[in-house]
């Protein structure tokens, strides 16, 4: 105990007392620090992307089918879908799954995606007075709807005037040769008094002729990916406590419906000048950028003011002279030309903009669609099944929804949520109802179900039923007759009222389903226990963590731990020769202190002790020092929070600021590290100095 007290004197003495001491100190202060601060920011990421992704769409766990070419990705794969087989009942996966006592919740869920169009101007604006003409034919005419379409024609008068224009400058520009004589000739018949002057004797040729002739000349309109989730909404929402109704409401329980993110409603529905207006505010106000220094802002200015065709577009008449009105009264203007007077109006600065913001939405809005797509509407999504052929369902949109804390984040808000029954159909699976149709036609057709085997003889043989052979019948097919008794009740909009019962929802195929734990912490036994279970191999499933059925974006964190270990490495390798040589040049210097200290009488095993342990107190003292430095960093980060100063950070964030925490492991670690490559590093100067001849150490010259 006396010896050991008296080699800590002389640990403190030296402590300071040699200039390579302190090139030693602030190597291991650095190497504490990042070890530290490294350690801290990215647990603090790797806790905050778990709740994003826990919280969001993936549960702690996830099955899919063991038959599954590919692995599971939720939010897709590099080269795009995944091949995963599909699970033909929900019903016995949630029943095996519910068994395990640490198993409090399980989801279905099926992922899958389409191209979706939202429509040019034109084709909404005909589809408004194709819709209403249909009413008439229907209902019978009121005035109310004679003016409605009255007011459309007059609409897609404008247009048509407005393509023309833009087809004289087009003339001016490029050859006439390079001008379709076809688009010329159909914008010519459109704009004829003769054309408006019958189109109610044919109303419906005539707007086959304007969706066919005058509508793809206007290219607005947006090809659209669309991301879905199918899944059971009313124990989504349940389960996901993140998710949160924006606008609108719930799909209610039972029914057919779909949910748009709120994300990709803004990002992708929303007129694209309003859309760059709310981004310009969003970084002045959030991130106290300036349009006059910032380069991306000037872009979005620069293209809101010169595109401004899709506002023209959608003004009717009226609206188009209530829009110049209002412009000319904000502006000071006598100009008449409304393309002109937004280009002014949407030319902004840091000094007016906040004004031509607020006078945007009070004047110009209004007069707007501000979305493609309404709250209300029904979408049509066509998308290739599982077999290959081309499947199409219509579903209403019931309202907008965002998961809190990723309101920005792109990743969480490219998933939009769609009813399973809808899901299946699309996935290719027949619904109750195609089902029974099938039955239908085939009882009221007579035809006979063969084996694939056997369809050549069937067909082809001597004994070939007769079933199996048609004869043409003269006369006209009864549409009405064959169409409305097999179809009446299997219309769309009959389908859209039906409510299905939560047996009819969980017998059902599904891609995988989310499981939710009691116990987040025993995420990795109970992993093991449920993969290990007889019943669970037996429905041929597949068991993997959140990280795993993410994809790549599980592995980011695990991927940025690497890269950081890697440094460390690095950095511990360098501060290895910088300390060994350090500690060997101080020794160097101490010779004759040591030989001194050998000749009355210390043993070398003191000498070797005094080196270790004044190296030690060395990396506790400068160590302590760095993770302190680290700690009140971490500290004081985590009171102030990191933006996510990009909106893919929102979702590593989980939310807009990262608020990083610090643990005993960074601790435990740092220290470990650099009290242990300092003791390494100082083995052989320590040894070489118990080697050293008291005699020879005396007679070395000062």
């Amino acid at each position: 105990m006396i010896t050991l007290k008296l080699l800590l004197q002389v640990a403190f003495r030296n402590l300071f007392k040699s200039w390579v001491n302190l090139i030693i100190g602030g190597v291991i202060f650095f190497a504490t620090f990042l070890v530290v601060t490294g350690g801290a920011l990215l647990d603090s990421i790797d806790s905050s992307m778990s709740r994003s992704i826990i919280g969001s769409i993936a549960g702690h766990l996830q099955v899919y089918s063991d038959k599954s070419k590919e692995e599971l990705a939720l939010f897709g794969a590099m080269g795009g879908e995944t091949d995963i087989a599909a699970l033909d009942s929900f019903a016995p996966i949630k029943a095996a799954l519910e068994k395990h006592p640490n198993v409090q919740t399980v989801v279905p869920m099926g992922t899958s995606g389409a191209l979706i169009t939202s429509g040019n101007t034109v084709d909404l604006t005909l589809a408004r007075l194709r819709a209403l003409y249909r009413k008439n034919t229907a209902e019978g005419e009121t005035a109310e709807r004679r003016g409605q379409i009255d007011s459309l024609k007059q609409h897609v008068r404008q247009l048509a005037e407005l393509l023309q224009s833009e087809l004289a400058t087009r003339r001016e520009l490029i050859r006439e040769d390079q001008v379709d004589p076809a688009d010329a000739a159909a914008l010519e018949r459109a704009r004829s008094e003769a054309f408006w002057a019958d189109f109610d004797k044919d109303p419906l040729g005539s707007l086959e002729f304007l969706e066919n002739q005058l509508a793809p000349q206007v290219a607005d309109g947006d090809l659209l990916y669309i991301r879905y989730v199918g899944t059971d909404l009313a124990s989504f929402q349940k389960t996901f406590d993140r998710m949160q109704i924006v606008d609108g409401e719930a799909v209610p329980p039972g029914k057919r419906g779909m949910l748009l993110s709120k994300f990709f409603y803004e990002e992708f529905l929303k007129l694209k000048s309003a859309r760059r207006m709310d981004l310009i505010k969003e970084a002045r106000d959030m991130n106290k950028k300036t349009i006059a220094l910032d380069p991306l802002l000037q872009r979005y200015v620069k293209e809101t003011s010169t595109q401004t065709r899709e506002i023209v577009f959608q003004l009717d008449p009226i609206k188009t002279k209530q829009a110049t009105a209002r412009l000319q009264d904000i502006l000071k203007s006598q100009e008449t030309d409304l393309s002109r007077l937004l280009s002014s109006f949407l030319t902004v600065n840091d000094e007016n903009f906040d004004l031509r913001y607020k006078q945007f939405y009070e004047q110009l809005v209004p007069l707007l669609d501000l979305y493609r797509i309404k709250l209300g509407d029904k979408l049509t999504i066509t998308a290739f099944s599982r077999t290959g052929y081309v499947q199409s369902v219509s579903v209403p949109i019931y309202g907008t929804y965002q998961f809190s804390g990723l309101e920005k984040s792109p990743l969480a808000g490219a998933v939009n949520l769609m009813d399973l029954v809808s899901f299946r159909e699309l996935y290719g699976y027949l619904t109750e109802e195609a089902k029974a149709e099938i039955a239908q036609l085939k009882q009221k057709s007579g035809a006979a179900e063969v084996k694939r085997e056997d369809a050549e003889e069937a067909l082809f043989g001597e004994e070939s039923s007769p079933t199996l052979v048609a004869e043409a019948t003269p006369g006209l097919i009864n549409d009405d007759e064959q169409v409305s008794a097999n179809t009446a009740a299997l219309r769309s909009e009959d389908m859209l009222k039906r409510v299905y019962s939560q047996k009819e929802l969980e017998d059902g195929m599904v891609l995988s389903a989310a499981i939710i734990l009691k116990d987040p912490e025993e995420l990795n036994a109970t992993l093991a226990e449920l993969a290990r279970t007889q019943e669970l191999k037996d429905l041929k499933l597949r068991v993997v963590s959140w990280q795993q059925a993410v994809g790549i974006i599980g592995q980011f964190v695990l991927m940025m731990k690497m890269v950081l270990w890697g440094v460390i490495v690095i950095l511990f390798v360098v501060v290895l020769a910088i300390i060994n040589n350090a500690v060997m040049m101080a020794t160097l210097q101490r010779v004759r202190e040591v030989g001194t200290m050998r000749a009355i009488g210390a043993q070398r095993s003191f000498i070797l002790s005094m080196i270790l342990l004044e190296t030690v107190v060395l990396g506790l003292a400068f160590g302590g020092l760095g993770a302190g430095a680290g700690s009140a960093l971490i500290s004081w980060l985590g009171n102030v929070g990191i933006p996510a100063g990009t909106e893919e950070l929102y979702f590593f964030f989980s939310g807009p600021r990262l608020l990083p925490t610090l643990g005993a492991n960074n601790l435990i670690t740092a220290f470990a590290l650099v009290v242990g490559v300092s003791l390494f590093s100082t083995l052989y100067p320590a040894f070489l100095a118990t080697r050293v001849s008291p005699v020879t150490a005396m007679q070395t010259d000062e």
